[in-house]
């Protein structure tokens, strides 16, 4: 009798600007309840959090969001989404120790908020992968022109998502497994299907 094996754990970071999407895109995507340290925004952030685009966000992320996502019973992603604003940031080099990769959520209605992201998982040599959450009202823009206006390198994938859509947010998460396994090196590629 064949031996059952452990699937393999990964650690992947979601991060981005605030109200990009984060929270909501691990909670959509996570098998089991996600954890989530998100905090009602009061009046003493007023002057601290930009919030501008996103005048209708009401709660804020304080420390991270966890989910958790099995792909093909080989693979559980283990998600943990980053705090947006800049006073949570010290927070970034404990979320993203021993990540495999990384994606940076942006919003085309505040494409800069998600440069800090971008420049810490360069600085850090995190692959990492752009998607662009699709919000509604929001003008769209082809990806090369995103790619350009982040000055990002053509090796860098830059994909359109919804992380209000499963399916959408399934297909980030192994576009950007793929492309960290081979930016890293590592033969083994899983081939995800029905994850």
């Amino acid at each position: 009798m064949r031996a059952r094996r452990l699937p393999t754990a990964v650690k992947i970071v979601i991060a981005g600007g605030f109200g990009v999407g984060k929270t909501t895109m691990v909670g959509t995507v996570s098998e089991t309840r996600p954890l989530r340290t998100e905090e009602l925004l009061t009046d003493e952030s007023v002057g601290v959090d930009d919030i501008s685009g996103v005048e209708r966000k009401q709660t804020t992320t304080v420390a991270m969001d966890f989910g958790r996502i099995t792909m093909r019973n080989e693979y559980v992603l283990y998600l943990f989404g980053t705090p947006g604003q800049e006073r949570f940031w010290f927070m970034w080099d404990e979320v993203s120790l021993g990540a495999l990769g990384a994606v940076v959520l942006a919003d085309t209605r505040r494409l800069s908020d998600c440069f800090p992201s971008v420049d810490y998982f360069e600085r850090r040599g995190t692959p990492f992968i752009v998607a662009v959450n699709c919000f509604e009202g929001a003008q769209r823009y082809d990806l090369a022109e995103i790619q350009m206006a982040l000055n990002l390198g053509p090796k860098v994938p830059v994909m359109l998502c919804d992380a209000r859509n499963l399916g959408s947010c399934k297909e980030v998460l192994i576009d950007l497994v793929l492309h960290a396994m081979k930016t890293r090196g590592l033969t083994e590629e899983p081939e995800p299907q029905n994850a």
